[in-house]
């Protein structure tokens, strides 16, 4: 439950007088509890399970890719972990925050995952110096737990709107969504954010797979015409 005080110069005044009169300390407290901040992990490397193609065989060899900063929709550039009500109510779970804004979060999720698929020469995030071949750019759609359906445990919906282009020329090559979502095993906090976690995971192996596959097509379609 959260909590506003109001009147901050009366009690800044009685603070003061408490601290002349009877030399008195410590005597305001809180017994709020102290806000938790959780953090998400990245997925791991594809196995290479049965008939799934390796994800470096994907992407074009020696690529390079630039994840620029992640775009947000209204209400979910916050560090604050966001749920959706009923009736288009938009809330958010008292003494919980992510380590980032959801756009700072995802976009170090998607560097790591990208990186890690061992499909591309290197991946980069937006502050880094060095050109690439390819620049990706993400907005972030739905990144909350979804509550409106009733019930009790909130599903978890992430949702990545994703531009991929080629540096050179500005020329976009493909748009696509990534998507996933995850049922909470109960309406516990830990348990939500395994369920954001899970989403996420499925999310980003979806942009990761979709992007090799993009780069792909075009570097066959860049080889044809030479």
């Amino acid at each position: 439950m959260k909590f506003t005080l109001a009147g901050g110069h009366a009690l800044r005044a009685a603070a003061l007088v408490c601290v002349l009169l009877a030399g008195c300390t410590g005597l305001l407290h809180s017994n709020a509890q102290p806000e938790q901040t959780y953090y998400l992990r990245a997925p791991l490397a594809a196995s290479g399970a049965a008939g799934a193609t390796p994800v470096a065989a994907v992407t074009a060899a020696g690529a390079s890719l630039r994840v620029a900063t992640p775009l947000a929709s209204p209400g979910l550039d916050s560090s604050r972990i966001m749920l959706l009500q009923a009736d288009h109510r938009m809330n958010f779970y008292a003494g919980s925050r992510w380590p980032g804004t959801a756009p700072e979060v995802i976009g170090a999720l998607t560097v790591e995952t990208l990186r890690a698929s061992g499909a591309w020469n290197w991946v980069q995030d937006s502050a880094s110096a060095f050109p690439a071949d390819y620049l990706l750019q993400i907005s972030v759609r739905h990144f909350e737990a979804d509550y409106s359906a009733g019930g009790g445990a909130p599903q978890v919906q992430v949702v990545l709107d994703c531009t991929l282009g080629r540096r050179e020329g500005r020329e976009v090559i493909a748009s696509f969504v990534a998507q996933g979502a995850a049922t909470a095993a109960a309406d516990r906090m830990s348990e939500v954010v395994a369920a954001f976690e899970q989403a996420t995971h499925a999310a980003l192996q979806s942009l990761s797979q979709q992007a090799g596959e993009a780069v792909r097509t075009h570097a066959r379609a860049v080889t044809s015409e030479r």
